[in-house]
Order: C-alpha cells, then structure tokens, then sequence
C-alpha cells in the first residue's frame, strides 16, 4: 500500500498544452515596464548627499574639477551659449568676476548676435555695481545689434537711474537716429516729460510724425499741447495735419478728433465748418462717424438750422448713393440738385448739374430723352434766373443743342427756350438763327424754313455764320435736295476758301454722290490752296485725300497723293526784340510741297548734297576689296 501511494505522490502533473498561439492583442514591451516601474518609484535615485566645504584645499580642488565639466561640456559643443551661461554664472556664485567675465567675453567671441548673452553680461555688471564696465557693455552692444529695442531700454534705464540726464538725452538721440518704431519716441518723450523739457519733447513731436505719420501719433502731438495749455499750437498741429494728407488721404478720425478739440474749446462754429469741410471731401462710406459726431454735437450745441444742415448732409449722402449705383435714374438727379439749390452753394450745385447731364441715355430713341432734356432746362434756368450767368446760361443751350441727335429726333421746346432767352437779352439775330428756321422746319412748312435760311445767310454781319450755313445744308440733306445741298456748298466756297468746308463738301459728294464726284472736290481744292500761305491747311487736306484713296482708290491714285505731300523741314529764324536788339535764333518747322519745290533750286542742290552724303559714308563702310 505504501509503495503504491508513494509512486502517485511521485508522479508529475501534467502541463496544459497552449492550443492558441498566435500573439497577443496587448504587447508588453520593455519600454512599458520601465515607464511603469518610474511611476511607482522603483527606480528613484537618492540626491548626492550635500557637501559642505570647509578647507581651502577642498573648495580649491571643488572648482577644479567644476570649470573642468564646464570646460568639458563647451569643448563638446561651443554653440550651445547656455552652458556658456551656466559657466560665467557659476564662476559669478564664486565671487570670480574677473573669471566670469572671461567666459562671457570668450562666448561673445562664439555668437556677437545673441541677444540673451549680451542682458546676462551687462546685467552682472550692473549687480555689483561695475558702472563703467555696464556702460562700455551697453554701448558695445548697441553698436553691434541697434536694432535691439532692449539694450537701448536697459541702458537709457541705468545712466537714468545714476542720475546722468545728459547721458541717458545723448543715448536717446543715438536711438532715434535709427528711426526705430513707435513706442522709443513716446519713451523718450516721457523721458523730457519727466523733467518739464516741453521745449525738448515738442520737438521730439515734430520729428516723431515725420518719422511715423500716422493719423494717431499727429492726435497725441496736438493733445501733448492742449493738456500742456498751449490751444493755439495745437490747434495749428490739426491744421497741418489736414494739409499734411490732403485730400487724397483723407480719415475721418483726424476730423473727428480736431473737432472734439475745438468743441472742448466751445469754438462751435469751428466744429461745423469742420465736419462740413469732411463730408463734402471723403468718400460718403467712410464717413459714418463723422455723421454720427456731427448729428450729436447739433443736437448738443445747435440751434434748428444747425441740425437741418446735419439732415441736409444725410440726405445728400443719401443722394450720392443712389445716382451712383444708377447714373441714369434722373429722378434722383433731380432730387439732389433740388436739394444742392436749397444750400445756396453755386458751385457745388453747377457740379452736380455737371455730373448729371453727363449721363446721356444710352439709346437714341426719344422717349429716353425726355427726362434728361429737362435736366438742361432746369440747369439752363438756374444760371439765368438764381445765378445772373447769361453768358453760361448760353452755354448750357447751345451745348444741349449741339448734344441732341436732330437728325432723328428734336425738341421744340429747347429751341424755343433758347430763343426766348435771347430775346430777354434783346439778342434779336441769335434768337431768329435758333427759333424762326428751326420752327417752320419743325411745322412742316419748308419752303418757308428755306426761306428764312437765305434771309439768314444774306445778312451782313452774323456771330456764328458757320452754324447758320451748317443748318442750311443739312435741312436741305435731310429733305433728300441733294443738288440744293451741293449748291449751297459752292455758294459758301465762293465765299471762304477754309479747308474744313472743302473736305466737308468732299465728304458730302463721298456719301450721297459718286467717290469720282469727291475726288473730282479734292483735286480743286488742291488747286486753290496750292497758293495759300496756310500751309497746315493744305497738310490737312491731303492727309484727308489720301485716307480717302486708301479706302476708295487703288495704288496708281494713292501714289499720286503721296508725290504731292510735303517735306517737314527744321529753320531758324531771327528774333528781335521790341526794342529793336538781336534775340538770337529761334528754330521752327516748315512745310516744303513738291510744287514749292521746284521753284527754289537751292532746295534741290541741298538735296543732292544730302544724297551724296548719305552714297559717301556707305563708301567708307564698304570694304575696298573682297580678298579677305
């Protein structure tokens, strides 16, 4: 029994066999175990135990070996400037100034350009009270890195605080001659400030806008003299700031802020002029606290007109907005100048008569028209009648008059508004030229019209016999009396050789004729103005000839204009004075026609010698034989 039960208490247990082999979902790494093992402390190493030095020989022994890691880790890797940090500061714990100062001169050597090395250094100095060599540092780096707002901050702050005003004066010059930005000119403004300089800080001021002129810094100068007392110079720093940007550049802050000054000052009526003069010159979306500004100091300080000139300047706005996001709505056209006449301002509403007339319909069918001719009558009205400009007044009819396509369309009443206006001004010819011709044409009755045409042309002495002429041969065009037209254009002939008619009357024979007619014109006004002394006249001519025979004619004819143009030639002429004294030589330009040619046989001599000339220096240039 016993050998029995000792064989099973030998006996092995049996392993379980792993039947899923394959790895698991979580990974336990050796990374993981000892992340784990840090977080429970396991592997917390105990501090050194702390030394206390009491021998010289030890503490000598204790900074070897330090400047001996510290020269170590520099060996190592010089660039890195915090170990150079580390270095100086520990031999500063040391008492060693003289050695700190060595390491920091040694990592200056290494990298000039950081920033951090240069505060270290100086700050140390300054620590134990080494003012010369604080100063000497602070003016090395300031040469080397100017731009460096913190090296000029810290030593205008050190001569400060050493009570050296002069010196910490002559630092912030050197400074501000590298215009740095902004906020070193408000510092040393507040510098003189301290110090009651006013003198010194006003002129630091002055080239403190210069130097940033933005709209903020000219409002700090103007209110650096308004809280000083001095109301005229600030006054005079708004005004050269306006006259600095112009209109150009115009903002609406340096406006509101010069008028809140004056309204500090209870110059009431300088606040308006003010607001005034900004709406009418920046833009109308940009001048919304202008509005606002001006709407409250009226409601504040105005009486009942001041506060109808706010209204009127909203609606103008208003206005402004409409006609420019469709030029052609003549309604609001009119409302705006029904409000710009209200003003009493002349020439800011003949502006805007000028603007709106310059939106012609964009079609040439009447009943576009009908709106926009009023616009000329009213403007036409408002010089006679408010303004007392006749001579304008005939300006606007006539332009209105030479701007509507009569030749599709007219309108009675413009004609016969201009011509009562003429007869307001007993100017009975003018008024018969633009009423009595024009009316019978537009009644139908045209042997009548004609009529009236011949009395006008057969009068003696006529302002503007052109326009009278004109009408005539274009009433007889548009009644389709072609021959008449051509009649009247060599009675007018006969009477005035002027270029234009001729190349009108070519012109003419050109569209309602035959191209050989027109050319047949052009050839006899070449024959008259052959002799003319006008020689720009017959320029003119020729030039309209050949484009004529560029479009019409063939090689042989636009070959036989082109002989006929003339040769621009450079003179001198003498110049006398009125008294009579040589005034030297002036040069001018001169037209030589091929027929004048001729006549002058040094013309052609000089010629000659021109081409000669011209043969010899290509001789010069030709090698003399071909050998080469």
């Amino acid at each position: 029994m016993d050998s029995s039960a000792d064989k099973k208490l030998q006996k092995v247990p049996k392993v379980a066999k792993v039947k899923n082999k394959t790895p698991a979902e979580i990974q336990i790494t050796a990374e993981q175990l000892l992340r784990e093992a840090k977080e429970r402390d396991l592997e917390i190493v105990p501090p050194p135990p702390k030394q206390k030095i009491s021998d010289p020989d030890e503490l000598a022994e204790y900074q070897l070996r330090k400047r001996k890691a510290f020269e170590d880790s520099i060996r190592k890797n010089r660039a890195v400037i915090s170990n150079w940090i580390k270095y100086a500061q520990w031999e500063e714990s040391q008492k060693e100034i003289q050695r700190a100062r060595s390491v920091y001169e040694r990592a200056l050597d290494v990298d000039h350009r950081n920033v951090t090395l240069w505060l270290k250094y100086a700050e140390m100095e300054m620590r134990h009270r080494q003012v010369n060599h604080a100063r000497n540092l602070w003016d090395r780096a300031v040469s080397i890195l100017p731009r460096v707002n913190q090296f000029w901050y810290k030593y205008s702050y050190m001569e400060e605080m050493l009570g050296n005003i002069p010196g910490t004066r002559q630092i912030f010059e050197r400074w501000m001659e590298w215009e740095p930005d902004e906020q070193p000119w408000l510092t040393y403004i507040k510098f003189e400030l301290r110090y009651k300089e006013l003198e010194r800080a006003r002129n630091i001021y002055e080239r403190f806008v210069i130097v940033h002129p933005e709209i903020k810094n000219w409002i700090r100068y103007a209110r650096f003299e308004e809280q000083n007392g001095y109301i005229s110079n600030a006054r005079k720093v708004f005004e050269r700031a306006v006259e600095f940007y112009g209109e150009e550049y115009m903002d609406e802050k340096l406006f509101v802020a010069f008028a809140k000054f004056e309204e500090n000052q209870r110059e009431h009526d300088r606040v308006r002029v003010i607001y005034k003069y900004a709406l009418d010159h920046i833009p109308k979306e940009k001048a919304q606290e202008l509005f606002k500004n001006y709407t409250i100091h009226e409601k504040k300080y105005g009486d009942r007109a001041g506060i109808e000139d706010v209204i009127v300047s909203k609606r103008r706005f208003q206005y402004e907005e409409e006609v420019k996001s469709n030029p052609h709505n003549y309604d609001a056209w009119f409302d705006y100048l029904r409000l710009m006449e209200s003003e009493g301002n002349i020439d800011v509403t003949r502006e805007v008569y000028e603007r709106s007339i310059a939106n012609v319909p964009p079609s040439k069918e009447k009943r576009y028209w009908r709106r926009y001719v009023y616009l000329w009558i009213n403007y036409a009205l408002y010089e006679e009648l408010e303004v007392g400009d006749m001579d304008q007044t005939r300006q606007v009819y006539q332009a209105c008059l030479q701007l509507i396509p009569h030749k599709v369309f007219t309108f009675a009443k413009i004609w016969l508004l201009a011509a009562q206006f003429e007869i307001r001004q007993k100017n009975l010819t003018a008024a018969r030229k633009l009423l009595f011709a024009e009316l019978e044409t537009i009644l139908g009755d045209i042997g009548r019209a004609r009529a009236i045409y011949e009395i006008a042309i057969n009068q003696p002495r006529l302002d503007m016999p052109e326009v009278i002429w004109k009408g005539y041969i274009d009433f007889e065009i548009e009644q389709e009396e072609f021959e008449n037209a051509r009649q009247l254009y060599e009675r007018l002939l006969e009477r005035t050789q002027h270029v234009k008619v001729w190349i009108s009357f070519a012109k003419f024979e050109q569209t309602y004729n035959t191209t050989e007619q027109a050319r047949h014109v052009y050839e006899k006004a070449n024959k008259a103005l052959q002799h003319s002394e006008e020689k720009e006249e017959r320029l003119m001519l020729l030039e309209a000839w050949k484009d004529f025979e560029e479009k019409y004619g063939d090689g042989l004819s636009i070959e036989k204009v082109e002989k006929q143009l003339p040769k621009k030639v450079k003179k001198r002429k003498k110049i006398q004075t009125e008294t009579g004294a040589d005034g030297g030589w002036e040069e001018y330009y001169d037209y030589i026609f091929p027929t004048n040619e001729a006549a002058q046989p040094h013309l052609r001599l000089l010629e000659m010698a021109k081409k000669w000339k011209q043969q010899h220096d290509i001789s010069e240039v030709v090698p003399a034989s071909s050998d080469c």
